[in-house]
This record gives C-alpha cells, sequence and structure tokens, in this order.
C-alpha cells in the first residue's frame, strides 16, 4: 500500500505539476514513475517484494512464486494506495489552486482497442522484465530493482503520449477516481489491458526458463 502510494503521488503528482506536453516534460514525468520504483524497491523490497503494481502480482501468482491468498492480500493493499496516493494529488491540487490530472486516456491511442493494444504490449515487456530479473536462478539480484525502474522509464517514453501509460491498475484507478468523467468511464481499459499484458509475459517467461521439461533435464 505504501510502495504504490509513492508510486502513484511521486509520478503523477510530476505529471501534473511539470505536465507532459512537451519532450522535456514526457521525459521528467517517465523519470519520476521510474525513480519512484527504485526508490520503494530498495526500501520495501525486502519486505514485500515491492510489487506495487497489481499486473505484477498477476504475473508472480501465475508463475507460481506466491500463493493465490496472499496474491489478493497484495491487490487489495495496492488499490488502497494508488487511491490515497491519488487523494493526497487531489488535496495538494486544491490548496495550489490546480486542476487535478493523471489519469490515463484513450483518444491519442485511436480509441479503446488501441489503447487495449498499447497497454497489453507495454506491461507484457515491463512484466517480463520484473519476472526475469527477480528470477531466484537467473535473476540480476540486487540490481533487479534498478533494472526494474529503467524499464518503466523506457515504456513511458514510448506510451505517455498514446494513453498516458498505466501498465499498472492501482496507478490508474485512483486518478481515474479523483478526475472522474471520460477518465472513469475509460478506467476498465487500463485495469484489464495491463492484466492481459502481464498473463502473456507469466506465460512467455515459464517458457523461457523451461522448467522441468525434459529436454532442460537432459
Amino acid at each position: 500500500m505504501v510502495g504504490t502510494m509513492v508510486l502513484t503521488l511521486m509520478g503523477c503528482g510530476t505529471a501534473v505539476f511539470v505536465g507532459c506536453g512537451e519532450p522535456a516534460g514526457v521525459a521528467a514525468t517517465a523519470l519520476a514513475f521510474g525513480l519512484s520504483v527504485i526508490a520503494m524497491a530498495y526500501t520495501i523490497g525486502g519486505i514485500s517484494g515491492c510489487h506495487i503494481n497489481p499486473a505484477i502480482t498477476l504475473g508472480v501468482a501465475l508463475s507460481g512464486r506466491m500463493s493465490w491468498k496472499d496474491a489478493c492480500g497484495y491487490w487489495v493493499g495496492q488499490v488502497l494506495g494508488g487511491i490515497i496516493g491519488a487523494a493526497i494529488l487531489f488535496a495538494i491540487c486544491a490548496v495550489a489552486g490546480v486542476e487535478m490530472g493523471g489519469a490515463n486516456g484513450v483518444a491519442n491511442a485511436g480509441g479503446v482497442w488501441g489503447a487495449c493494444l498499447v497497454e497489453v504490449v507495454a506491461t507484457f515487456i515491463f512484466v517480463l522484465v520484473v519476472l526475469g530479473t527477480t528470477d531466484e536462478k537467473k535473476g540480476a539480484g540486487n540490481l533487479a530493482g534498478l533494472a526494474i525502474g529503467l524499464t518503466l522509464v523506457l515504456v513511458h517514453l514510448v506510451c505517455i503520449n498514446l494513453t498516458g501509460t498505466s501498465v499498472n491498475p492501482a496507478r490508474s484507478f485512483g486518478p481515474a477516481l479523483f478526475v472522474g468523467g471520460q477518465a472513469l468511464k475509460d478506467v476498465w481499459v487500463f485495469i484489464a489491458a495491463p492484466l492481459v499484458g502481464a498473463a502473456l509475459s507469466a506465460v512467455v517467461w515459464k517458457g523461457l526458463v523451461c522448467e522441468g521439461c525434459k529436454c532442460c533435464k537432459k
């Protein structure tokens, strides 16, 4: 919950107060999301694994690294964290007299299905990196947090001007609650598409590591 709150507040806060209209704003927002993940990875990673993203939790659960009971607990914490982070940002915007933003949108991606495609592909890449770098035998060890954060920067650089970049249902749901309107109507896209991308990444990663098959045993 704490990790997702920080990610939502810092990432969406940068999008609101720096803006994403110019290349510098896109880069700043991408860095804010990535740096938030890196900071939290080395802060709470040893406690919870620092999923802070329901899509990552789904990928981890499908890979057999955690129980579905624990996954449900993580999802509750992540959604609450996203709402709390958005609520804090909403309060800051109200005091500063700035319009609340940070929600995802489908218009620049050509509509709902274009946004779905963007989010599925981006989340697939992101969660695949998470599964690979955190693998007990084949992972990157202490460098995993850095690799994951930089990958989040990468997908944001590509996707911000298309969908605002979700790849995280909790990060999308919180701001949509406070922005309302079309953002809330479209939020299902940024819940469903990242989960589909995460499920695909779990399948692909299992195929890459080829655990327990006869060819590997040979």
